[in-house]
């Protein structure tokens, strides 16, 4: 294994991929370097002196600024380092767009072709609670319905247990009735039981109108107040949805109709390194085989903004990107909180130093493609390609905006290591082998052999071949739990 790396030719330091003691000389730049003090797997290790006030450039690109001078060899962290970061920036579009190489390999997949034209990779009954206060009753619904019915020819049947629906307002309440309204639209339903109290704000008949065309064979509503025993007509509900959706059967599609939300979670020394690109590769691979990635988790954009706004297609794209990080640093300047409040205390204990330290690992997730559009918070996809999303970083928050996006599957890199599970598939993939070593229950796809003697090209091919099987049908370790779970953005006052 490597004692160290340099990511970009242009760095000022390396990265430590084991413990050294003060004294340990290391070969780097074709020169002989004394480490100055003991260095952690994971910090960063000066290559040459740096004034104070000068950048610490990691990825290519500044990381922060030297606090203090710094010599050759000596350990930089946050000690000796702090963020560039400031309040709301004017920006200006400088593109710098990359070809991706395209050579269909007609990959497929097999999903399931909805009326609409759209394409699942579950077959799923979901009931959608308008609001929190009916989560028990649903619970109540599916324990009754399987011991009718034994549902066992379909992928499942889930609740999406929330707390909202009712006692909000404005924004807020939007908030709700879009990414409730995305998960009922989600292909990977066969059916869905939108079940509603009656007295909440997230009102059925509104929630059925704002909905649109819609499968009415495969998307019914219930308000429970509005009848005498809500479990027993519920169940009349569901076995009629389970007789139309149980007949459905996979084919082949090609991989082009696939999307795919990119998340990151718990990052350590080895994410920029490791699985953040690996991420990043894959997403360039599926764009150029015609397919559809989708990049959140806007506050760890912060630092590494520039580069995404260079990438979009057009200055339409690089506009509502601008609008995109002003408008996210806005709301925690309206709430009189740090815009530059991370990385976490964890993050920091693995070497990650400022935001743009965590942002530049972060965005590699997104490859080199050109993004080609924006979406708001709650909105679905439209365009085939890269696109960000707007969501804060928080796991399942972010998560289930991809979901609700229209994506698929989301492809989460972590190098702490989480069980949970959005209401879509969501591979972990592990930073490093020991995590995927103690948690092979949590963790999907294992890119820690990446910073031994893997290659990027042996593990995309890898990767490419576990997201066809996860979409074909095969579990993720989450779902095999049992593990799946919502969250949605709270933005607002609760009456």
């Amino acid at each position: 294994m490597k004692e160290f790396v340099k990511i970009n030719p242009t760095d000022n330091v390396v990265i430590a991929l084991k413990n050294f003691t003060a004294g340990y000389k290391l070969v780097a730049d074709g020169k002989d370097i004394v480490l100055l003090n003991d260095i952690e797997r994971g910090h960063k290790i000066a290559l040459q002196d740096i004034a104070a006030g000068e950048d610490i450039v990691k990825y290519g690109y500044p990381i922060g600024i030297a606090t203090a001078p710094i010599v050759t060899g000596e350990h930089i962290h946050t000690h000796n380092v702090k963020t560039k970061l400031g309040e709301v920036f004017d920006y200006s579009y400088h593109p710098v767009l990359s070809k991706l190489p395209h050579a269909d390999k007609h990959l497929s997949f097999d999903g399931y072709r909805r009326k609409n034209g759209d394409v699942g990779i579950r077959n799923e009954i979901w009931i959608v609670p308008t609001v929190g206060c009916v989560n028990g009753i649903a619970e109540q619904i599916i324990r009754e319905f399987k011991a009718e019915v034994n549902p066992a020819d379909i992928d499942g049947i889930e609740v999406f247990k929330h707390n909202y629906g009712c006692s909000q307002l404005g924004d807020d309440h939007q908030n709700t009735k879009k990414i409730l309204s995305d998960i009922a639209l989600h292909p990977n339903a066969g059916g869905v039981l939108v079940l509603g109290l009656g007295c909440e704000n997230n009102r059925i008949d509104e929630f059925k109108t704002g909905l649109g065309d819609f499968d009415q064979d495969r998307i019914k509503f219930l308000s429970t107040q509005k009848v005498q025993d809500e479990v027993s007509d519920a169940i009349a509900l569901l076995k009629d949805i389970y007789e139309v959706m149980r007949k459905d059967k996979r084919e082949k599609v090609p991989l082009s109709e696939l999307k795919v939300g990119l998340k990151c979670g718990g990052s350590d020394w080895l994410s920029g390194i490791t699985a953040n690109p690996l991420v990043g590769y894959f997403s360039d691979f599926l764009i150029s085989q015609g397919g559809t990635t989708v990049l959140t988790e806007v506050p760890e954009m912060f630092g590494a903004e520039t580069i995404l706004m260079n990438r979009c297609v057009n200055h339409d794209v690089f506009e509502k990107t601008v609008h995109l990080i002003n408008d996210f640093k806005q709301y925690f300047i309206d709430l009189k909180q740090p815009i530059y409040e991370n990385p976490s205390p964890g993050n920091k204990a693995g070497g990650i130093s400022t935001l743009e330290d965590k942002s530049l690992g972060c965005t590699q997730k997104g490859g080199i493609a050109t993004v080609v559009d924006v979406l708001k918070y709650g909105e679905r996809l439209k365009t085939k390609g890269l696109n960000l999303l707007s969501s804060p970083g928080n796991d399942l928050v972010s998560t289930t905006a991809l979901g609700a996006s229209g994506s698929h599957l989301v492809l989460f890199t972590t190098g702490r290591g989480t069980p949970f599970g959005s209401f879509i598939p969501t591979l972990k993939i592990a930073t490093n082998s020991e995590l995927a070593k103690n948690k092979p229950h949590w963790i999907d796809y294992n890119a820690g052999p990446l910073a031994e003697n893997k290659s990027f090209d042996e593990a995309l091919d890898e990767m490419v071949d576990k997201i066809i099987r996860i979409a074909s049908g095969e579990k993720a370790n989450h779902e095999k739990s049992g593990f799946r779970e919502i969250a949605i953005f709270k933005s607002g006052v609760t009456l």
